[in-house]
């Protein structure tokens, strides 16, 4: 008896039982988590882009674990995922309610994953907790209640345990390492501000979730020489010419994909928001949704982890440095600098790892509408497909300033590739 037809008899069982599988539940204790998750990601200190890719991708993988046994269709990641070897299993010929085991997931991994957040962001954890508690709980006895949160708990305590050694447990406390020593030499990445060590100079180390994920060389960028007929010259000379003749939409789209890091979710969190707006307006279940936010979340942390190991292999200095130096040296950029290399771009590279994961999903000609930032006064983008807005996403640090085209169209090339291998995945049985 195959594997497929194993999970359906099982799954026959247990329908007929009384246990309603995920699929009869709509996305809606999916979607809230994640959306508390974008209000996270700007109030907790040291939530830096690269860091919150790794909440969102444990935390993805931690709503999925939990549900996959009421989905008969797929079955777990253990095996699959780099490392991911054990997790919980649920007691043969007993009940569960798959949104009270989510719910407690989510709550328990959040706490873990954003372990220091303030006081009046845990409070918000427990609320939602206890809102899904409250609307659900008397759908089923005491016993089997209780029974599905103590699942929901015990996956969040084996996902955090298989996090821990990843090389970023509590990365928010390490942003700005004391005993990082800086690369030294002509023409290499210097500090545009007042912060004097990088970014995460040791994320690029980390383990990734899909095995070769981070292994991907990407080509060399442009040798650093002032020589006007340089390549470098020539990119940098480009930043500068778009920079001073900005249109207004470039400009509006510069400011509206910058999503800074304590002020916004970050690209990674645009990533989750735009997946959440897709699959609520797709009205999907929640098996799918569980299965997308596990997919986006891993394409988003393994999307930081390479291009971080790209950045401090390459050490390139950003455009202002550049440019004040062979060009203007009173030449400031639209967006703020950030304090890492620049070569290649991470918001490229989350962008096309998104994008090729959605696409996957519901098709290379999708429209659909941006509103991510419509709370903060900023104008909904449309677009006729995910690679379209990675383009977009793309180009915008160009217009902002604080990119060369390059970097960006390797980033995006480089994100493709590592969604292609998450959508590559076994999450399916057969």
């Amino acid at each position: 008896m195959t594997l497929i037809v194993i999970g359906l008899v099982i799954f026959w069982i247990e329908t007929a039982s009384g246990q309603r599988p995920v699929k009869d539940y709509s996305n809606e204790v999916a979607v809230a988590w994640f959306n508390l998750q974008l209000g996270l990601i700007p109030t907790t200190q040291g939530f830096s882009p690269p860091v919150a890719s790794r909440a969102l991708g444990y935390s993805g993988l931690t709503l999925y674990e939990s549900l996959v046994n009421g989905m008969p269709e797929y079955q777990s990641l253990t095996g699959v995922l780099n490392e991911f070897k054990v997790v919980p299993k649920i007691e043969v010929g007993k009940t569960y309610h798959w949104i009270l085991s989510a719910n407690a997931a989510q709550a328990a991994i959040i706490k873990n994953l954003y372990a220091n957040t303030s006081k009046s962001n845990l409070v918000k954890i427990d609320s939602l907790k206890g809102v899904f508690e409250r609307k659900y709980q008397n759908d089923v006895d005491r016993e089997t209640a209780l029974r599905s949160i103590k699942f929901g708990e015990a996956i969040a305590k084996a996902v955090f345990d298989y996090s821990k050694n990843d090389g970023g447990h509590e990365g928010y406390e390490k942003n700005f390492p004391k005993d990082y020593k800086p690369v030294k030499g002509a023409c290499v990445w210097i500090p545009t501000g007042e912060q004097q060590i990088p970014l995460q100079p040791n994320w690029g180390k980390n383990r990734p979730f899909v095995k070769g994920n981070a292994d991907f060389e990407l080509p060399a960028p442009p040798r650093c020489e002032a020589s006007i007929s340089s390549v470098m010259y020539s990119q940098a000379l480009e930043v500068y010419s778009v920079g001073k003749n900005l249109s207004a939409e470039q400009t509006a789209i510069a400011k509206f994909w910058s999503d800074d890091a304590g002020k916004t979710f970050t690209p990674p969190g645009h990533a989750v928001s735009i997946a959440s707006q897709v699959m609520t307006i797709e009205k999907l279940k929640l098996d799918k949704a569980a299965e997308i936010y596990c997919k986006i979340g891993i394409a988003a942390a393994d999307a930081f982890i390479s291009c971080w190991k790209c950045k401090f292999m390459h050490n390139v200095l950003r455009p202002v440095s550049y440019i004040r130096t062979t060009i203007d040296r009173t030449w400031t950029p639209l967006l703020d600098t950030p304090p890492f290399p620049e070569y290649t771009s991470g918001h490229a590279s989350v962008s096309g790892a998104t994008a090729q994961v959605l696409s996957d999903l519901f098709g290379f000609n999708y429209h659909f509408t941006d509103n991510s930032h419509a709370a903060k006064g900023f104008k909904p983008r449309s677009f006729d497909s995910f690679f379209e807005f990675a383009d977009e996403a793309a180009n915008s640090r160009l217009y902002g300033g604080i990119h060369y085209r390059n970097s960006n169209e390797q980033g995006l090339k480089n994100g493709k590739r590592i969604g292609k291998n998450v959508c590559e995945l076994k999450f399916k049985r057969g």
